[in-house]
């Protein structure tokens, strides 16, 4: 009797392998539904992507040649990343499912500006498969975290899309996710409006990590990434905090554009 585990602790983590199994059956279920494609409006199945529009969406990042192997940028005819080249990233590395253009920015709009939240699963989805594909895989102590939303956008949006993609990306990813970890202490200028300097400005001292992570392997959640500045600057803050390593899961990654606003 002296090796059985406290019936407390038992029951705990009981439940958490029934909710889980649960889950995972109801989403089985869900994904058997037929229903239409986001995008072609052709035959579909548990409210996502048909096969060609998902194959679409995931070509650019798949065969669009060389890639910075910090932020994952598109590299074409630069010998060097613009991006990184402006600070060397505390971030280790980032995954991204799609580039941010036709079609895979369409899923973009529809679930931020049409406020589809229902769609963080299709999106989380499409980016749980990159996961899996990535070399090196994550450690399986990898624990996620969702950028926050400023007040504003969450105000005029009614829910923070990292969040949402965090959350369900957890799950079908069988991680932790722990938005905790990393509060926004300002609300900080509206990045779509700054070009790439002064968005590697804007971002400092925007976020901070109330807590130790010592040891951990952190994976920050967001939407798009368009220069990292945001990624560069939350990653210090995990660094300086005990993090043995930062990495950004992001669903889609903007192509560079010289004077990017």
């Amino acid at each position: 009797m002296a090796d059985m585990p406290p019936m407390r602790e038992y029951a705990r983590h009981s439940g958490v392998g029934l909710r889980r199994r649960l889950y995972l059956a109801c989403r089985a279920g869900i994904a058997l539904v037929p229903t239409a494609c986001v995008l072609c409006q052709g035959s579909a199945k548990g409210g996502g992507l048909c096969a060609n529009c998902a194959a679409a969406v995931l070509h650019s990042m798949q065969h669009n040649g060389l890639r910075c192997p910090a932020c994952c940028l598109a590299l074409g005819r630069h010998n060097a990343c613009p991006d990184c080249c402006l600070r060397q990233p505390a971030f280790d590395r980032v995954i991204a499912a799609f580039d941010y253009a036709e079609p895979g920015d369409l899923l973009i709009h529809y679930f931020k500006v049409g406020r589809r939240f229902t769609s963080a699963g299709m999106l989380a989805g499409l980016l749980a498969r990159t996961v899996r594909d990535a070399t090196p895989a994550l450690p399986a102590n990898t624990i996620l975290v969702p950028v926050p939303a400023s007040r504003s956008s969450i105000i005029e949006r009614g829910f923070n899309p990292a969040a949402e993609v965090a959350r369900s990306l957890a799950r079908q990813l069988d991680l932790s996710c722990r938005p905790e970890l990393l509060l926004r202490v300002q609300e900080g200028s509206r990045q779509t409006r700054l070009n790439r300097t002064d968005r590697l400005h804007s971002v400092q001292s925007l976020y901070a990590c109330p807590q130790r992570v010592a040891g951990a392997a952190i994976a920050v959640v967001d939407d798009v990434l368009t220069t990292g500045s945001t990624l560069h600057s939350i990653a210090q803050q995990f660094k300086a905090a005990g993090a043995a390593s930062v990495l950004g899961l992001v669903l889609a990654r903007t192509p560079y554009i010289a004077e990017a606003l």
